[in-house]
């Protein structure tokens, strides 16, 4: 799944693609994509032109001049492509289409078809849809403040990698850039987060900010799928330390990497390097 490192360079991308068309029509084949349906989403957006890209969390936010917000989750498998022309040749899980009056068309692809969208008055997405209701804050300095952290996690009795997974505590972290700031950090995956001290809370909460803004810099990961609204892979994949390396030599003390599942997640780490215990240090 695009965590928001990838999502971040879609938005990047598709603002430099696609802000400042105008929607002539919107097509699909596979119509539960589009929450309301293919007639809601042309009354909407027809002869309605995109102001900006925004993204809260793994959600891209598209915002449209009639003060109406496109607002779209790739889920497992989604991803943008644009065409100059809508007589261009269709890829292969194309399923949405939106067409502009300039005769260039914004095609999503969903092999899985699970992604989805929604129109809302712009404004009003963190009230009407679920999913960025209860977000919680983006992984920046300004927005993410270490103590409240920490005394978010002090309350959770669950493992801290399953804790760092939920986007009501913290925006966009998921499986890759869990399973490396835990090792930056040198916590065991599985560690309960009530026995996490204060000063480990405070190095994950930085590791956490550090690797999602490399990645966005390297244009994201790309282990599986993913490729950015322009086609291109991204290099974060080139600098991972344990996520998709079990078996090889961890990067700080060479013991081999280990993969086990934490809350039904393949999860990555070193086992020397991570050690897990039982209780909080004093």
């Amino acid at each position: 799944m695009p965590e928001l490192p990838e999502v971040e360079n879609v938005r990047l991308g598709l603002t430099r693609l696609i802000v400042g068309k105008t929607v002539q029509k919107v097509t699909t084949d596979w119509e539960k994509i589009l929450i309301g349906g293919a007639l809601h989403f042309n009354q909407a957006l027809k002869g309605a032109t995109i102001e900006k890209i925004d993204r809260r969390g793994k959600y891209l936010l598209i915002r449209f001049d009639n003060d109406v917000t496109l607002v779209s989750h790739l889920r497992m498998e989604g991803k943008y492509q644009l065409a100059l022309s809508q007589d261009d040749p269709a890829p292969r899980f194309w399923h949405v289409a939106l067409t502009f009056t300039d005769g260039s068309q914004l095609r999503y692809l969903d092999m899985r078809k699970f992604g989805r969208m929604q129109l809302v008055k712009t404004g009003s997405e963190e009230t009407v849809v679920p999913g960025l209701a209860k977000m919680g804050p983006e992984p920046t300095p300004e927005t993410f403040d270490a103590d409240a952290f920490y005394q978010t996690i002090h309350k959770r009795k669950a493992p801290i990698k399953s804790v760092i997974l939920d986007q009501t505590v913290v925006a966009g972290v998921g499986n890759i850039y869990a399973d490396e700031s835990l090792w930056l950090s040198q916590l065991h995956p599985a560690q309960p987060a009530s026995t996490i001290t204060k000063k480990e809370a405070r190095l994950l909460h930085d590791s956490i900010i550090a690797e999602l803004q490399k990645a966005i810099r390297l244009g994201g990961t790309s282990v599986h799928s993913f490729v950015d609204a322009n086609g291109q892979r991204g290099a974060m994949q080139d600098q991972l330390h344990v996520y998709d390396r079990e078996g090889t030599p961890c990067d700080r003390c060479g013991t081999t990497i280990v993969k086990i599942k934490v809350g039904q997640r393949g999860t990555h780490f070193c086992p020397h390097c991570q050690k897990l215990r039982k209780r909080k240090v004093r």
